[in-house]
């Protein structure tokens, strides 16, 4: 039992150290942070980055953005903001792990040290993804928005997106 708590420490320290006890045939950016140019904007939470001269797909983490394919109202306004705030820009990325769609779930800073998550909520073009994130923070910054009426939430029918991907579903059928 101590000889397993012991090697269970050891490899938190590795992974803490973005040391790998395997090797490793391709790169993982999962809790790495490193810094990328944004080539291209998706939609209002995914985006593109050239890093090591090869495109990654990002989805920032924490949020969810109104849907910009099945015309989700604030879908193209969410895109826009998402390139106002950060395209053609340095950016940090802190990766997390991927998603099933092979995109790396992240946290990304602009050049103006900007957390573009959290202000793609404060804009009130996201809701806090509540579903894969706890973190209490985006709560309260969505709170805050929709209280003062901010970007999505003048609408007081605003639709989140994972329940607009079930009803567009459930119609394309």
């Amino acid at each position: 039992m101590r000889l397993r708590k012991i090697s269970f420490l050891l490899l938190l320290m590795l992974q803490a150290c973005n040391i790998s006890p395997w090797p490793n045939k391709s790169p993982n950016y999962n809790h790495l942070a490193f810094t990328a140019k944004v080539i291209r904007i998706l939609d209002g939470d995914t985006m593109e980055v050239l890093y090591q001269d090869q495109p990654l797909k990002i989805r920032l983490a924490h949020i969810d953005c109104p849907e910009k394919r099945g015309h989700q109202p604030f879908g193209t306004k969410a895109k826009q903001a998402l390139s106002d705030l950060c395209f053609g820009q340095m950016v940090t990325v802190q990766g997390q792990k991927y998603d099933r769609y092979k995109r790396l779930i992240a946290i990304v800073i602009n050049d103006k040290k900007e957390v573009i998550n959290q202000e793609m909520i404060k804009q009130g073009m996201a809701w806090h993804f509540k579903k894969y994130s706890g973190d209490l923070l985006y709560a309260q910054l969505e709170i805050t928005a929709r209280k003062n009426k901010v970007g999505l939430w003048q609408d007081s029918t605003a639709v989140a997106p994972w329940e607009w991907r079930v009803v567009k579903h459930v119609l394309a059928k």
